[in-house]
Order: structure tokens, then C-alpha cells, then sequence
């Protein structure tokens, strides 16, 4: 399998969600750390760009690395930039990445199964996205060569233009979560229905 590292987006505003989602509960854990957990064994690296609300960013973070539970580097970075949206995120997080290739998602993303991400991990190609019914989700899994291309787009483009130009492969899975956002409070609310009914 070849090298990966994970981008996790959590430096929005959280303002459709009437909280800060990322320090959020589901179960005994943040939803932040959730999404974390799906990379362990999987990525030898997350990265996690921060922006609003830093300081519990960074004591989520600081929280997780002392439970010392995961075998993979956690390394948190800030974005200044955070309020000219999500794609300034991304190219602060490409900053970091080292492997061959590499996964981004949004930080609200806690209810993908492990297993997702371990078949997506497996499957070679330039631009690998997970599908439920048809819709694509996250995780989405790109390769390295693209992180150059991030990386020297203008600040006001977005990662749908970028990929424009790439042939997509999609990866049929029954994983719901893969399309679970937690934008909302309803999208909160069902999200935290769903973990329970899996947990029972």
C-alpha cells in the first residue's frame, strides 16, 4: 500500500450548526477526534488546519495526542487566511503533506466507517472519491501530483476547478456516513442518532 496522510478541514466558522462542532460530543468523543480515529492504522500522518475558535482546536488536539491511542503522526497547523474559506485550508494543509498521496475531509465528517477509508486507502489513482447511492462523499483521496497543482492555484479558485481536469474514480460503499455532514442542528441531531443505533 503506499504512503498516505489525511487533511482534516477544521477551521470554519461552524455558523449553520448554532455550536463549534468540532469540540461537539458524540459518544465519549469529540467530533473532531472521531474523524481523527477513522485515519488511525490507515495514515501515518493527519493534519489537522485550524482557524476559528484556535484555542480549542488546539486543546482538542493537545487532548487527543496525550491519549497517546493512535499510531500515527497528529500534527495541528493554523491557518491564518481561514476567513477566505475552506480552499485556503486545503492549500495550508498541502504545506504539510509528505506522502505519495493523500486524503481530505472536512473535520464534520465523524461517521465514515474505518473501513471506507481502508479500501479507498487501497486503490490507486489519481482522484479517488467514496459513493453511496450514486452520491459522492468523503473522504476524497488524491494523488500527490495533485498537491503541486493546489498549491500554486490562486487563492480565490476551489478544489472542484482544480480537479476539473482529472479523471475521477468512484468507490461503491453501503456506508451512509460517507454523505453525513453535520452542517445543521437537524444534521447534528441524525448524526448522533445514527452513531447510537450503530453502537446499540
Amino acid at each position: 500500500m503506499e504512503s498516505t496522510e489525511a487533511i482534516i478541514l477544521a477551521a470554519g466558522y461552524s455558523s449553520r450548526a448554532n455550536d463549534f462542532k468540532m469540540t461537539l460530543k458524540i459518544g465519549t468523543m469529540t467530533v473532531l477526534e472521531h474523524t481523527v480515529s477513522k485515519f488511525d492504522g490507515i495514515c501515518k500522518k493527519v493534519i489537522i488546519v485550524g482557524g476559528f475558535q484556535w484555542e480549542h482546536i488546539r486543546e482538542t488536539i493537545t487532548t487527543i495526542q496525550k491519549n497517546n491511542k493512535y499510531d500515527m503522526d497528529i500534527v495541528s497547523v493554523f491557518n491564518p487566511r481561514f476567513d477566505e474559506g475552506m480552499f485556503s485550508s486545503i492549500q495550508r494543509g498541502c504545506r504539510e503533506v509528505q506522502a505519495s498521496s493523500f486524503f481530505i475531509t472536512p473535520g464534520d465528517c465523524p461517521l465514515v466507517e474505518k473501513e471506507t477509508i481502508r479500501n479507498l486507502a487501497r486503490v490507486e489513482g489519481n482522484i479517488l472519491i467514496p459513493s453511496y447511492h450514486m452520491k459522492g462523499g468523503h473522504p476524497i483521496k488524491l494523488a500527490g501530483e495533485i498537491k503541486n497543482i493546489i498549491l500554486g492555484a490562486n487563492a480565490a479558485c476551489n478544489l472542484r476547478n482544480i480537479l476539473q481536469g482529472f479523471e475521477k474514480h468512484y468507490l461503491n460503499t453501503a456506508d451512509p456516513g460517507i454523505l453525513m455532514d453535520l452542517d445543521t442542528p437537524e444534521d447534528i441531531k441524525k448524526g448522533i442518532d445514527y452513531y447510537s443505533k450503530r453502537m446499540s
